[in-house]
This record gives structure tokens, C-alpha cells and sequence, in this order.
């Protein structure tokens, strides 16, 4: 149990320095960031390996990337979403 919480608590950490290198906020508060992190350090893990300190069962830097590259994309398909919102 605890190192599920541990898991979440990195997960977290991940999610919110991808927000802030890429300089957009995830949807969903916390739980965004959460989900940002661990489905960015899965991408980061299958596109880069696992290099660099493991925290949680997780490689930080490809994490980062990978959250870096989650967050990036989320946020074209949020504003392309809402632009064609603006529109109609």
C-alpha cells in the first residue's frame, strides 16, 4: 500500500514539472497531474528506456520527457477543442 502511495506521490511530482516546462496547465487539477505522470513515464520508459535515478519504479528523466510530451499534446487537443467551440 505504500508504495502505491509513493507511486502517486512521484506520479504527481512528474505530472507537475511536465506542466511547467511545457507552461500549460493539465485538466483535472491533481488528478490530471497524476495521470500526466504515470502515463507520461510509461511513454517516457517505451520511447527512451529506463536511464537515470528510479524513483517509485519510475525513471525520472524519461518520466519528465515523457509527461513533457503528454501534457504538450493534451493541450493542442484541449485548445484545438476549444477554439472550434468558439466558432460554432
Amino acid at each position: 500500500m505504500l508504495h502505491f502511495i509513493w507511486v502517486l506521490i512521484v506520479g504527481a511530482v512528474v505530472g507537475v514539472i511536465g506542466q511547467m516546462i511545457v507552461g500549460r496547465d493539465m485538466p483535472g487539477g491533481w488528478i490530471g497531474n497524476i495521470v500526466a505522470g504515470l502515463v507520461g513515464a510509461w511513454i517516457g520508459g517505451s520511447l527512451f528506456g529506463s536511464w537515470g535515478p528510479v524513483v517509485g519504479g519510475m525513471a525520472i528523466f524519461p518520466a519528465i520527457i515523457g509527461a513533457v510530451i503528454l501534457v504538450f499534446i493534451v493541450s493542442l487537443v484541449i485548445g484545438t477543442m476549444g477554439r472550434n467551440r468558439r466558432k460554432s
